[in-house]
């Protein structure tokens, strides 16, 4: 690691001496599970081999909430508190096909790749899971071990383990997460209080024109000049109508008009999507949203059809926790291994604990150029440095024993 390995604190060098002890573990786990990818809400045997592991190796009971997701209690054996600590991991994969660069664990699965490090969020609360199974005579209250399902797709795993009951018997007093970053080098990571990522929503329009030869253009009404209009007029959404003080983005990254060069087609499908902070804007630009792109369509002669699914709430890291999580950190790397982040404009449904509970959603670190590990997440060339493996279970364990003592 980049970090002094020692520490005056005691059981810090307990955990990092257990998370060195498991690091081949650690990186054996992390190659298994990057091998063998399942998309959202099909990890059944991703769900399968985390609960051989949890029953047979920690000796723990396992229960089943949404379909694919794995809960399990490590109740401490201490007689002086009773608090709950919820650490959370996602399991699933992208949709993806992973690049053929030599690498060993390359995924066994053509077209679905571990592109956003879930194999090592996983790996990483296995991990901790196993040092708090032996420190259990260590500590008071209970650590729930959550892995859930579908992080990557709408409705999010996180609302279906919410609605299966996941924040109760027991409830957690908080819930911590831990998510990689490639932007951060190994050894780091990186907190941020407050609001820290957006809420996000998927956009689906159809442009109905008339289609017809390109050569006749007034005998037609073009859905493709319309389509045009509609995203370009659509920009003011966020530059004349957003508070300049509340980031908001609003991207089309589909268009599909099958004309040709001479045919001009008689509809054209639009999708993007429109991220941002607060609640209160986000519902009024849906209402915009479908006001300007109705009136610039029924200018030019056309009509549209329009969907707007509401996706993931903003996230928003408790204050106090998170304050108390980044100095616990410092202890655990050192001060000058703890980054403070800004505003992401991406989606996690770790928000949908966040609204619930007070919550910690942190960056693990990554990267590693050296070893050409720089790609971002979602790329087909991503990687995490496995080095990180060691920080990623010993500081979810030791984050948790902070919090059971609060």
């Amino acid at each position: 690691m980049l970090h002094n390995e020692g520490s005056s604190n005691p059981v810090i060098s307990v955990i990092k001496a257990k998370a060195k002890q498991l690091k081949p573990m650690l990186t054996e786990m992390r190659r298994h599970l990057h091998m063998n990818p399942e998309l959202s809400f099909h990890e059944f045997k991703t769900a399968a081999w985390v609960e051989d592991y949890l029953q047979h190796k920690l000796g723990l009971n396992t229960q089943r909430l949404a379909n694919t997701g794995v809960v399990a209690l490590i109740e401490g054996t201490g007689k002086n508190g009773n608090r709950v600590v919820g650490l959370r991991a996602d399991m699933d994969a992208l949709p993806i096909t992973e690049v053929n660069d030599g690498r060993p664990y390359r995924s066994n699965t053509e077209g679905v790749m571990h592109a956003c490090g879930h194999d090592v969020h996983t790996t990483s609360l296995l991990g901790a899971a196993t040092i708090l199974t032996e420190l259990k005579d260590e500590f008071s209250g209970t650590v729930k071990l959550v892995f859930q399902p579908g992080e990557e797709k709408l409705p999010g795993g996180a609302s279906l383990m919410i609605a299966d009951g996941v924040l109760e018997n027991p409830r957690p007093d908080v819930m911590i997460g831990q998510h990689v970053m490639p932007q951060i080098p190994t050894g780091k990571t990186g907190f941020r209080p407050g609001l820290y990522m957006a809420s996000t929503d998927e956009i689906y329009i159809t442009v109905h024109g008339k289609g017809g030869h390109g050569a006749m253009p007034h005998f037609n009404i073009d859905p493709v000049l319309i389509s045009a209009h509609i995203i370009t007029g659509l920009q003011q959404i966020v530059s004349r109508f957003a508070n300049p003080a509340v980031p908001s983005v609003l991207s089309f990254g589909k268009v599909i008009a099958n004309g040709a060069t001479n045919v001009i087609p008689p509809e054209v499908k639009l999708e993007g999507t429109f991220r941002t902070l607060n609640e209160t804007w986000r519902t009024a630009a849906h209402e915009k949203i479908t006001q300007m792109a109705t009136g610039i369509a029924q200018s030019m002669g056309g009509t549209i059809d329009i969907e707007i699914r509401r996706g993931y709430p903003f996230l928003h890291n408790h204050e106090a926790l998170t304050h108390r999580c980044q100095d616990a950190a410092c202890d655990y790397l050192g001060t000058e291994y703890v980054d403070n982040l800004d505003i992401w404009m991406a989606a996690e449904d770790f928000a949908y604990y966040s609204q619930e509970v007070p919550s910690c959603f942190y960056r693990l670190g990554v990267r590693n150029e050296e070893k050409g590990i720089v790609n971002s997440v979602h790329h087909p060339a991503f990687d995490a440095d496995e080095d990180a493996l060691e920080d990623g279970a010993g500081l979810l364990a030791w984050l948790a024993l902070q919090e059971l003592k609060q």
